[in-house]
C-alpha cells in the first residue's frame, strides 16, 4: 500500500529517537492500518511524523520523555478508556484540557488500538466523508458494531386526539400613545 503525504510534504519517517524495537513495530503497525482510512495521510507536526485527515491533525507521534502516539479522542471516551486501561492510555499535564489520548504502542492490543483510532477517526472526518466510508463496503469489512446491527423497527405512532382548548378570551395589549422616553 502507497503512503499518501501532504502536497509539498516530505513524508514522515518515524523519528522514534530512542524508543525500543516494540515500539517501532507498533507504530509501524498503526501506520498500516490507519492509512487504509479514506483521506489519511502521512504529515508533520511540531517536526514529528503526524496522520492527518483531509488536513486535520488525527495524531502525532510524540519523541518526549514519555513518548506515546497522541490520538485525537472524543473527551468522554477518553475519561472510560483512562479507567479502563491505564496501562496503555495515559495523559500529560498538558493534554489534560484538550480532546487527545496518548497511547502507549507497546501495551495496547491490537483491538483497542484500532477501536480508538476509528472512533478517532470519526471526530477529524469531514461528515460527509464519514457517511460515504459507513455507506461503502469497507464500512461492513471493518467490523463495525454499528454496521452489524439492524435497525430498529418503529411502531406507527397512534393518532394523537384532539384536546378541546379553555374558551377563555386572551388578553389584550395595551397600547401606548406615544413612546417612553
Amino acid at each position: 500500500m502507497a503512503r499518501k503525504t501532504s502536497p509539498g510534504a516530505q513524508p514522515a519517517k518515524p523519528a522514534l529517537g530512542s524508543h525500543d524495537a516494540k515500539v517501532r513495530r507498533g507504530y509501524t503497525a498503526y501506520l498500516g492500518f490507519v492509512l487504509a482510512y479514506p483521506a489519511t495521510e502521512e504529515s508533520t507536526s511540531y517536526g514529528t511524523p503526524a496522520i492527518k485527515v483531509k488536513g486535520k491533525l488525527l495524531s502525532r507521534w510524540r519523541t518526549e520523555a514519555e513518548g506515546g502516539l497522541a490520538l485525537r479522542c472524543d473527551l468522554l471516551d477518553r475519561e472510560i478508556l483512562l479507567q479502563t486501561d491505564p496501562e496503555s492510555f495515559f495523559l500529560t499535564d498538558h493534554y489534560v484540557g484538550y480532546p487527545w489520548i496518548l497511547v502507549r504502542l507497546d501495551r495496547i492490543s491490537a483491538e483497542s488500538l484500532t477501536d480508538v483510532v476509528r472512533r478517532g477517526w470519526r471526530l477529524v472526518a469531514p461528515a460527509k466523508l464519514v457517511e460515504r466510508h459507513d455507506q461503502g463496503p469497507a464500512a461492513a469489512d471493518a467490523g463495525s458494531a454499528q454496521s452489524q446491527r439492524e435497525p430498529i423497527s418503529r411502531q406507527p405512532e397512534a393518532p394523537r386526539p384532539k384536546v378541546p382548548r379553555p374558551s377563555s378570551p386572551r388578553p389584550t395589549a395595551v397600547r401606548r400613545s406615544a413612546p417612553r422616553r
